[in-house]
């Protein structure tokens, strides 16, 4: 209740409440300033308010005293139960542990006041477990309370926990929870087989390394604990056989180690023990963790394919030996208790089988075909023998022929075939080391020899050594050779080899001279480097060659041009040549073509030579002699008509008008002239219808020579 002083209890006074709760949790008479909670209060909820009243005058509505603060406080009473709020809970304990081995720790929380009363006081107890664990009261730390809990026997347990507050007094509450313990493993127990003699029956076919049977030991424990290793014991049969553990059911895998016979023994019997991998020191007194058990295998009769008495054949066979040639034998047998005969076959898978041939009763291997070592040296192929009574039953050998050597190639000098020798080499000087290379197999100790060849032995340049370890060196035997004298030298060299029959061949090497320093290095071994000026740097002899043929081009270049340019003045058509008339396309070349012919003996015939020959024909001594030149004043046509009979009566020259002919082949031609007329007087007597039989290219002088009318050169066009 709040009450101001200035209250008369006259009604003038009013009370008002503000703050936490004001309204909601908390109401106030205005006249009376009582207080009231107008809903349950939850400390655990809020635990205090905090409030703020005053008093206000009713008619002015001014506050009468200042706002005041006050704190109500909520009391706890014991009104929530213990709560574990990490339950329920999952615990694990070793098998077999002590009384009093830690399992775990729970906690319960209460929401009362712990500093009022005895709210929020827990005590743990046990209501399910019992007599297995036990609960410290005030920790909650769980324990074992029984030894050697057997997890093999019970593995699960399931405890049930309460916590209790007010210490446990009664009209306490309380609250529950669950633990589940399991038992974890520990290895305990020894493995034991369920029996003491296990049976196997295996066939005697059975492949090695094939799996023949299986055994078991049990094991109750789990894990790793459970694993189990087998080993056979060392004793009568064993050795043949040899077990492993199966990884996913812990059982022992007994394998074929080698090939069962039932020929040879009908079964076998020998002991297997099964141990832990994983032992605990803890338990070695309860005993040793293995067990032994013994096995017993019956071998079963099979029908087995022929057994070869060898893994593998080796037979040698010369190369030249005969077709049909029996080079060994293979042999196979039936171990069966019933024997049945044997065939043989060889396994055709390529032609290289067809140069042999196998007796299918005996066994015996031939040649079929003539053998050649330097073409394959060895063969390699498999025989198959098959029983006669089931053929399906085979069995496969393989057989290595080696083909040997017969010496039948000579040998021969290894490369190279050429060598040099400096200019100013010494007597005696090795100037090549030789090897020989046969192209037979050469037997241990082969020895080849070297000499030179008869024709070579009387010649004073060189010689060969034996050093009679299968080399041979060149030798010099005189001082100093010559390039400009020779260049090249043949060396026949004879080379004989060791076996039988004895092979030999002449090998021909070739020795070149060369230029060489004072140390014997090689300078120059070309034939062009004997003409160099001894003392010029390569570069000055590059340049003069090079100077040389600048000037070769310009000569030759010049004399093109020259040669081009007298050409122009010819006929420029095949078609228009005649024997005794040229053609010029225009009126003449006047005073300047003086290449025709000498214009100038036309103007001044006083002016000739007696010496006045063709200048296109190198002329002979004259039968007749020329007739006096025409004297000055002369007409010009008599004076051609002169010159036009000495001309056609002059036998050494071509029947030509002119001093210019172009029909001559000149006296290096090997045809000659084409032209058959000697002179005016002889040209009825010649018959030219040959001409026309000599093809499309003489067929211009065909025409020409054939015409009825004669053709007389008496003009000049």
């Amino acid at each position: 209740q709040l009450h101001s002083d200035l209250d008369k209890g006259v009604g003038t006074v009013k009370y008002t409440l503000s703050g936490d709760g004001a309204g909601t949790v908390f109401t106030i008479d205005e006249t009376t300033g009582d207080i009231h909670a107008i809903r349950s209060l939850d400390r655990e909820e809020k635990p205090f308010y905090t409030l703020r009243a005053q008093a206000v005058d009713v008619d002015t509505k001014k506050p009468l005293e200042p706002e005041s603060e006050f704190i109500i406080k909520v009391q706890d009473i014991n009104d929530n139960e213990p709560k574990f709020l990490d339950g329920p809970y999952v615990a694990s304990v070793p098998e077999m542990s002590p009384v009093g081995a830690y399992v775990l720790q729970v906690k319960a929380t209460d929401a009362d006041d712990p500093t009022y009363g005895n709210s929020a006081r827990v005590v743990y107890s046990i209501l399910q477990g019992q007599p297995y664990f036990s609960i410290d009261p005030k920790t909650g730390v769980i324990r074992t309370a029984l030894p050697n809990m057997d997890r093999e026997v019970k593995e699960q347990y399931q405890v049930l926990i309460q916590a209790k507050d007010m210490g446990g007094q009664l009209g306490g509450l309380a609250g529950t929870t669950t633990v589940n313990v399991t038992l974890t493993d520990v290895n305990d127990n020894p493995p034991r087989f369920p029996k003491s003699i296990f049976h196997l029956k295996v066939p005697e076919s059975s492949a090695v390394g094939s799996a023949i049977g299986r055994i078991r030991a049990v094991d109750p424990d789990f894990g790793k604990n459970a694993e189990i290793e087998y080993n056979i014991v060392p004793g009568d049969g064993g050795n043949l056989f040899d077990i492993t553990t199966d990884e996913d059911t812990q059982e022992g895998v007994i394998k074929l180690k080698k090939p069962l016979d039932f020929e040879t023994k009908k079964a076998y019997t020998f002991k297997v023990e099964a141990s832990n991998l994983h032992l605990d020191h803890r338990f070695h007194s309860v005993g040793p963790f293995k067990d032994t058990a013994t096995v017993k295998i019956n071998v079963l009769d099979m029908e087995e394919p022929p057994v070869f008495n060898k893994p593998l054949y080796t037979m040698e066979v010369y190369e030249d030996t005969p077709v049909g040639t029996i080079i060994g034998a293979v042999t196979a047998q039936d171990l069966d208790a019933g024997s049945s005969s044997v065939r043989y076959f060889i396994d055709w898978k390529n032609d290289v089988d067809t140069f042999f041939t196998i007796d299918a009763t005996e066994g015996t291997i031939a040649t079929s075909e003539l053998l050649d070592r330097e073409t394959t040296a060895q063969y390699n192929f498999s025989i198959i023998a098959s029983k006669v009574s089931n053929p399906l039953l085979t069995s496969r050998v393989n057989v290595v022929i080696n083909v040997l050597d017969v010496n039948e190639f000579p040998p021969e000098i290894s490369v190279p075939y050429e060598t040099s020798v400096c200019e100013n080499a010494r007597a005696g000087q090795v100037i090549q080391i030789v090897t020989a290379a046969d192209r037979d197999l050469s037997p241990a100790g082969q020895r080849f020899s070297f000499r030179l060849s008869p024709e070579a032995s009387n010649k004073p340049n060189f010689t060969v050594h034996d050093y009679r370890n299968n080399t041979a060196g060149i030798e010099t035997r005189r001082n100093g050779y010559s390039r400009r004298q020779q260049e090249l030298y043949f060396l026949p060299v004879v080379i004989e080899d060791s076996s039988y029959p004895v092979q030999s061949s002449t090998n021909t090497m070739t020795i070149r001279v060369c230029r060489c320093d004072s140390d014997g290095t090689i300078l120059s071994c070309n034939v062009e480097a004997i003409f160099l000026p001894v003392g010029l740097s390569t570069g000055a002899l590059v340049a003069i060659l090079l100077c040389i043929v600048i000037l070769l081009a310009i000569v030759v270049l010049y004399v093109a041009l020259r040669r081009q340019k007298k050409k122009d003045t010819l006929m420029t058509s095949k078609e228009d040549i005649r024997d005794n008339v040229i053609h010029y396309d225009d009126e003449g070349g006047g005073e300047e073509d003086t290449q025709a012919f000498d214009i100038g003996a036309l103007r001044n015939p006083k002016a000739m030579e007696d010496n006045n020959l063709r200048r296109d024909v190198k002329p002979e001594a004259l039968r007749f002699p020329r007739q006096p030149a025409a004297q000055e004043g002369a007409d010009i046509e008599g004076f051609i008509h002169q010159r036009l009979q000495e001309n056609d009566g002059d036998p050494t020259a071509p029947p030509y008008d002119s001093l210019a002919t172009y029909a001559y082949e000149g006296t290096g031609s090997v045809a000659e002239s084409l032209s058959s007329i000697d002179s005016l007087a002889t040209e009825a007597d010649q018959d030219y219808d040959y001409l026309s039989d000599w093809g499309p290219r003489f067929k211009i002088l065909a025409e020409m020579f054939g015409e009825e009318e004669s053709y007389h050169p008496e003009k000049v066009t």
